[in-house]
């Protein structure tokens, strides 16, 4: 028979990098809901929706006079244990009164001063002001709404950093390093490529989907993401020296790969293969082929072992013969 025209490659060695790809979602640096601690009534807001704040800053008054008017009293109190008690001191040091009697005045004076330090705690309950810097969400109450412990008054999201939660599978744990460069797309900038670092990787296995959650932090200086959002991952693994041929040149029947190595006799063997990872138009030989064969990309159908070829040229977008 005269010898059947096919193209073929050799197969080379080169630098291959995995990716490993999964979906995460966003979440703040930190995230609060901010509500009161005492039930009374919103006297003043001091914020809009969507105001960016920062640690400390005033929110929300609350009405708070019934406090304030005890704290008043409770200041006078002191005020006049306090003098009672200097003028007992002079006193006992002139010798007319006993030194139990100031001792007594001496505790009736720190009760007061206890009681106003506790009045001005709870006033201070009455105003609620930023944990920390950030950026508010929808406001939840009016002026005059009744407000109890746990009443959401607004959400408060510091947005400086994102980070990004996402699951690998456990066979990718060796290639997992804290300091190690991510990828991420938003469906909402698919233009745009988000660069981060990985943060921490869990210090547990899920035993039901054998991967590990890893936590990822991205920078946010323009405020482009936002907590929530669904972003798709990119994490290169260090690259590694391959051998690499293309992918039409594997046979696949069941689950058995070879592929047609050229002879220098002009003729074709069949060679068993097994294949590593893909990447686009590639794939790895883990083993069944040396650096240098020469396997058939174009004209795989129509040989057998044996069978005589002769090179032919490549069709436009065909693989180039190495």
């Amino acid at each position: 028979m005269p010898p059947v025209p096919v193209v073929s490659v050799q197969a080379e060695r080169q630098p291959w990098v995995e990716v490993i790809e999964a979906l995460g979602t966003t979440q703040a640096r930190e995230s609060v809901t901010v509500t009161a601690k005492v039930t009374e009534v919103v006297e003043r807001i001091r914020f809009s929706d969507g105001d960016r704040v920062s640690a400390g800053d005033l929110l929300v008054d609350l009405s708070g006079r019934a406090e304030v008017a005890g704290l008043e009293e409770a200041q006078a109190n002191y005020l006049e244990t306090r003098q009672q008690y200097q003028r007992l001191a002079g006193l006992v040091e002139a010798g007319t009164v006993p030194r139990s009697q100031l001792d007594a005045q001496v505790a009736a004076r720190d009760s007061a001063r206890a009681r106003v330090d506790s009045t001005r705690a709870r006033l201070a309950d009455r105003v609620i002001t930023a944990p920390f810097d950030g950026v508010l969400g929808f406001r939840q109450v009016s002026p005059g709404t009744l407000v109890t412990p746990g009443t959401p008054i607004a959400t408060l999201d510091d947005v400086s950093v994102i980070k990004l939660d996402f699951s690998v599978p456990e066979t990718f744990l060796s290639a997992l390093a804290e300091g190690q460069t991510v990828r991420a797309r938003s469906a909402a900038f698919p233009q745009r490529e988000f660069v981060g670092t990985v943060a921490t990787v869990g210090s547990r296995i899920d035993p039901v989907s054998r991967a590990v959650t890893v936590r990822a932090d991205f920078g946010n200086d323009e405020q482009l993401l936002r907590p929530g959002m669904l972003m798709t991952v990119r994490l290169e693994k260090a690259p590694r020296s391959a051998l690499v041929i293309p992918e039409l040149a594997i046979v696949q029947v069941g689950s058995q790969a070879h592929v047609f190595r050229v002879e220098e006799s002009g003729q074709v063997s069949r060679a068993d293969v097994q294949v590593g990872a893909r990447r686009r138009g590639e794939v790895e030989i883990v083993h069944g082929l040396d650096e240098g064969d020469r396997v058939v990309v174009e004209g795989t159908v129509r040989l057998r072992p044996g069978m005589r070829v002769v090179e032919a040229p490549p069709r436009d977008g065909a693989p180039q013969a190495g």
